[in-house]
C-alpha cells in the first residue's frame, strides 16, 4: 500500500511539474533577441551598416548585392534600415528605398540569420503637408530637421493641435511593421530606435525643442501605441548622441525607465581626419560611462551609429575605431549608409577595403557568418 501511495504522489508531483512547465508563457520575439544581443557580445562586436543591401558606391538596387560583403566576403551581422516618409504615406522613404524592397531585404537579412535594426526620421508634423510626396527630400522645410518652432512635441501629444494628425502618422508606422513577418506568420525581431539623437537639437525633438517631460510623454505615446497594436517583437533602443565628458546623469537625463527601455546606445561620429584623437579619447569615455549605466539598469549597450564621412583616413578601421572600441563589452556597431557623395561604410573601389579586411578578420569584430 505505501509503495502504490508513493507512487501516486510521484505521478502527482511528475504532472504537477509538467502543467508548470507548460504553464510557462513563451518568450516573445524581442525577448529572444535580447539572449541573442547578450549572448554574442561575449563573443564580440557585431558589424553594422545602415542600408548595405539596397546601394552602394557604384550600384543601385542589385540583387544580393552589398559594399560589405564586396569588399570581405560576408554581410555585415546588423543592416540598419531608416521609416523616414512612412508616416507620409510615400512609397520610398527619405532617402529614396522603397518601402516594399525594405520589406522584402529585412525578410532576407533576418532569415539569413542576421539582426535589425530600424530608425525613423519623421518630417515635422506641424510644418509639413500629409500626401505633398516629398520622397528623398531630405533637408526641406517641414523635415525632420525643420527646428524653427520649439513646440512641435507639445503640439502632437495628446490635447495638442496635431495630435490626431501624428495619430495617423503612428498607424502608418504600425501598418509597415505589420509586414515584417515570415510566410508562415512569425514576427521578425528589429532593434527600434526612435527619438534618437535627442541630446542635440537638429532634431525636432531634440532637447532644446521639447522639455524632459515632453519627450518622454512623445516617447511613451508611440511605444503605447505599438505595443496596443500587437509588437511585442521590438526592442527598444534609447540612443542619444555622444558628448564631450559624459556623465551618467547627463546621459539619462531624458531616459524613459527600465521598463521602456532594453538597450541603451549612443551616436558619434568622426568628421574629419584631424579629429582622429579626439574621436577615439571621446568614444572610449563615452563607452565607459554607457556600458556602466546598461549594466546597472540590465539594457544591452551599443554604439548605434558612428563612422568616418567619406574615409579620408584608409586605415580608420584598424587604426581608429577598432581601438577606440575594442575594450568595450558593447553588442554592435552600425557605420551610415554609403550614398555618392557622403559614405561611411567599406568600398571595394576606395583605398579603405584593404583595412577592412583586417578590421573584419580581427577576433573582436563578428559579422554574418559569425553569429548564425
Amino acid at each position: 500500500m505505501r509503495k502504490i501511495l508513493a507512487m501516486a504522489v510521484a505521478v502527482i508531483a511528475v504532472t504537477a511539474c509538467t502543467t508548470q512547465q507548460k504553464a510557462e508563457p513563451e518568450k516573445t520575439a524581442a525577448q529572444q533577441l535580447l539572449e541573442r544581443l547578450d549572448s554574442l557580445r561575449q563573443k564580440g562586436i557585431m558589424y553594422g551598416h545602415q542600408d548595405d543591401p539596397m546601394y552602394g558606391l557604384t550600384w543601385e538596387y542589385q540583387k544580393d548585392s552589398s559594399d560589405v560583403k564586396n569588399v570581405c566576403g560576408d554581410y555585415p551581422a546588423i543592416m540598419g534600415f531608416d521609416l523616414g516618409g512612412i508616416e507620409m504615406g510615400d512609397q520610398k522613404n527619405l532617402d529614396s528605398v522603397p518601402f516594399t524592397r525594405m520589406t522584402e531585404e529585412i525578410i532576407n537579412h533576418y532569415q539569413r540569420g542576421g539582426i535589425v535594426t530600424l530608425s525613423w526620421h519623421p518630417r515635422n508634423p506641424v510644418t509639413t503637408i500629409d500626401g505633398g510626396g516629398n520622397a528623398g527630400q531630405k533637408f526641406p522645410e517641414g523635415s525632420a530637421w525643420d527646428v524653427k518652432d520649439s513646440t512641435i512635441v507639445k503640439q502632437i501629444l495628446p490635447e495638442g493641435a496635431c495630435h490626431e494628425k501624428f495619430e495617423v502618422w503612428m498607424q502608418r508606422v504600425s501598418d509597415f511593421l505589420a509586414t515584417l513577418k515570415t510566410d508562415d506568420g512569425q514576427k521578425i525581431p528589429v532593434i527600434f530606435r526612435p527619438w534618437h539623437e535627442n541630446s542635440g537639437s537638429w532634431f525636432w525633438w531634440g532637447e532644446g525643442l521639447c522639455s524632459v517631460d515632453e519627450y518622454k510623454a512623445l516617447w511613451n505615446m508611440l511605444q503605447d501605441k505599438l505595443l496596443a497594436d500587437g509588437f511585442d517583437n521590438l526592442v527598444w533602443s534609447y540612443s542619444p548622441g555622444c558628448q564631450d565628458n559624459l556623465t551618467a546623469e547627463r546621459l539619462l537625463d531624458r531616459y524613459p525607465g527600465d521598463d521602456r527601455v532594453q538597450m541603451l546606445g549612443l551616436d558619434g561620429y568622426q568628421w574629419n581626419p584631424e579629429e582622429k584623437d579626439a574621436f577615439i579619447a571621446r568614444t572610449k569615455q563615452n563607452l565607459e560611462v554607457l556600458c556602466q549605466v546598461a549594466k546597472e539598469h540590465g539594457l544591452i549597450p551599443a554604439l548605434t551609429e558612428t563612422g568616418m564621412k567619406n574615409m579620408t583616413e584608409p586605415t580608420w578601421w584598424t587604426s581608429t575605431l577598432l581601438p577606440a572600441v575594442e575594450e568595450f563589452p558593447i553588442s554592435y556597431l552600425l557605420t551610415w549608409r554609403n550614398y555618392k557623395d557622403e559614405w561611411f561604410g567599406p568600398s571595394p573601389v576606395k583605398p579603405d577595403a584593404k583595412y577592412f579586411v583586417d578590421f573584419h578578420n580581427n577576433s573582436k569584430t563578428l559579422f554574418l557568418n559569425e553569429i548564425k
